[in-house]
C-alpha cells in the first residue's frame, strides 16, 4: 500500500459539519452510555425509544463491556499489539487504547470515523503511552482502501492487526455491501489478524421497533439484521469461541451482566 497521510480538517470546517437539528448515532450513544456529548435533540429521541424499548440502553451498556473483554483478550491471551478501530464513536471510558495499552503498553492503535462530533474530540482518544501510539484518522468505512492506506502510517502491516467495526456495520443498508466492505479491509490484513464486531439485531420485536423510530428521526438510519447475517460477516475465518454469540455471552467476566441483549458479536482469525 502507498503511503498516505489523514485529512486535516480546521475547526471552523468541524463546525460547519454538525448538524444539531437531527439526532446523531454517535451522539444518541453516547447518552445511551451515560455521556454528556450529547444535544436535546439526541436526548429527545433517546427518550422516546426508551419508552418503546427500554432494553436498548442495556445493548448500548453491555455492548461497551464487550470491547474491553475482547480487547483484554487480544491483547493479553492472543499477543495482538495493534488495533484498527473502525467506527470509534465519542471517547467515553475504557477506549480501545486505553484497555489495550493496559495491557501492552507498546500497542497501537488506530481510530477511524468521519463524524465532526467525534473529530472535535479525537485529541481525548490520542493519549498514549510513551511506548505506543495512538492516531485519529477522519476517514469514512466507504473507502477501506484510503483507511488501509492512511493507517499503513501508524501500523506495520507486517504484523496481525485487530480489525474492530462495533456498532457501525448498521449504517450500511445493503447487506451485501457491508460484507464487500469488510472483505476489502480483512483481505488488506496479514496473516492472523482478527476481526471484530457486534451489532444490534432483529431478534426482538422491540428491537426491530426502536430501530424503525429511529430512523424515522431524521437520523442517518441504522439497520438492524438477523444473527445469520451477522455471522455471514466472519465467513471464510476461523471463529473464536463462542462464536457468533449475544455480546453478554461472550467470554463473560465477573463484572459482565448475565442479561439477554438484542447485540450479537463475534470474533474471528485471518488463517
Amino acid at each position: 500500500m502507498s503511503e498516505s497521510n489523514p485529512q486535516i480538517v480546521t475547526s471552523a470546517e468541524i463546525r460547519a459539519r454538525i448538524d444539531t437539528t437531527k439526532p446523531h448515532s454517535a451522539r444518541f450513544w453516547n447518552y445511551f452510555v451515560g455521556g454528556k456529548d450529547n444535544y436535546e435533540v439526541d436526548r429527545e429521541i433517546g427518550d422516546h425509544i426508551k419508552e418503546i424499548f427500554p432494553g436498548l440502553v442495556d445493548v448500548a451498556v453491555t455492548s461497551r463491556h464487550f470491547l474491553g473483554r475482547v480487547v483484554r483478550h487480544l491483547a493479553g491471551e492472543q499477543g495482538i499489539r495493534q488495533f484498527l478501530d473502525i467506527g470509534t464513536g465519542l471517547p467515553t471510558a475504557d477506549n480501545t487504547h486505553e484497555v489495550a495499552q493496559r495491557v501492552a503498553p507498546d500497542a497501537r492503535i488506530v481510530y477511524v470515523d468521519n463524524d465532526p462530533i467525534v473529530l472535535t474530540h479525537a485529541n481525548a482518544l490520542l493519549t498514549s503511552t510513551a511506548e505506543g501510539k495512538t492516531a485519529y484518522l477522519d476517514a469514512n468505512l466507504y473507502h477501506p482502501d484510503s483507511v488501509l492506506n492512511a493507517a499503513e502510517s501508524t501500523l506495520d502491516f507486517s504484523q496481525p492487526i485487530a480489525l474492530m467495526i462495533l456498532n457501525t456495520l448498521g449504517h450500511v443498508a445493503d447487506y451485501d455491501q457491508a460484507r464487500s466492505l469488510v472483505d476489502q479491509l480483512m483481505a488488506g490484513l496479514p496473516s492472523g489478524s482478527y476481526l471484530v464486531i457486534s451489532d444490534s439485531t432483529a431478534t426482538s420485536e422491540g428491537m426491530i421497533a426502536a430501530s424503525n423510530a429511529y430512523n424515522a428521526s431524521g437520523a442517518v438510519p441504522y439497520y438492524v439484521r438477523s444473527t445469520e447475517e451477522i455471522a455471514g460477516f466472519f465467513e471464510g475465518l476461523d471463529l473464536v469461541e463462542p462464536g457468533v454469540v449475544q455480546v453478554t455471552r461472550w467470554r463473560p467476566d465477573g463484572a459482565a451482566s448475565e442479561v439477554a441483549v438484542d447485540a450479537y458479536c463475534g470474533v474471528a482469525r485471518r488463517p
